[in-house]
C-alpha cells in the first residue's frame, strides 16, 4: 500500500502541472516539465504516480471536460477557476482510469488540496462534482473502468 503522504505529495504535483498546463493551451506537458526543470536544474526527479497521474489527465482533458462539464448545474467550464479545475481533471481521471484507487481517496485528496488552493467554496463545490461522477459511476455511467497502463 503507498504511503498516504507521498501520495498527497504526488497529487500535489501533478496539480502544479496540470494548472501551469492551463496556462500555455496546445503545449503539452512535456514542455511544462522541460521549462521548469530549465528554470531549476536542481528539482528532484518527478514522482513516478505524479508523472503518470498529468500525464493521463493531460490526454484525457476533453473527456475529463466532458465528464466534468455533465455535473455542473448553472455552469459552465469556463466559470470554474483554473485551481478548481485542474483538481476536478485530475480526481475524474482517477475515478475513471484508475482503478486501484479508491473513489472516496480521489475525492478526498481533491477537496484537500482544494483548502490549499482553491477558493472558500472550492472544497464543497469540488465535493459537489465528483459525488455527482462517482454517483453516475455506480449507476453504471461513462468511463472505461480500466485503468492505465502500469497502474
Amino acid at each position: 500500500m503507498p504511503d498516504p503522504n507521498a501520495r498527497r505529495a504526488a497529487r500535489e504535483q501533478a496539480f502544479q502541472w496540470l494548472f501551469a498546463l492551463s496556462f500555455h493551451e496546445g503545449a503539452a506537458l512535456e514542455e511544462i516539465l522541460a521549462a521548469q526543470r530549465e528554470e531549476d536544474p536542481d528539482l528532484p526527479a518527478p514522482d513516478p504516480f505524479a508523472l503518470r497521474l498529468a500525464q493521463r489527465a493531460a490526454e484525457q482533458l476533453p473527456a475529463l471536460d466532458e465528464e466534468i462539464t455533465k455535473r455542473l448545474k448553472g455552469w459552465k467550464l469556463g466559470r470554474i477557476s483554473r485551481a478548481s479545475l485542474a483538481l476536478l481533471r485530475l480526481a475524474v481521471c482517477e475515478i475513471l482510469y484508475f482503478d486501484d484507487i479508491p473513489p472516496g481517496a480521489s475525492i478526498n485528496e481533491a477537496v484537500e488540496l482544494a483548502k490549499l488552493y482553491g477558493d472558500a467554496d472550492a472544497p464543497r463545490f469540488i465535493n459537489g462534482v465528483l459525488g455527482s461522477v462517482i454517483r453516475n459511476q455506480e449507476a453504471g455511467g461513462r468511463g472505461d473502468g480500466h485503468a492505465a497502463p502500469g497502474d
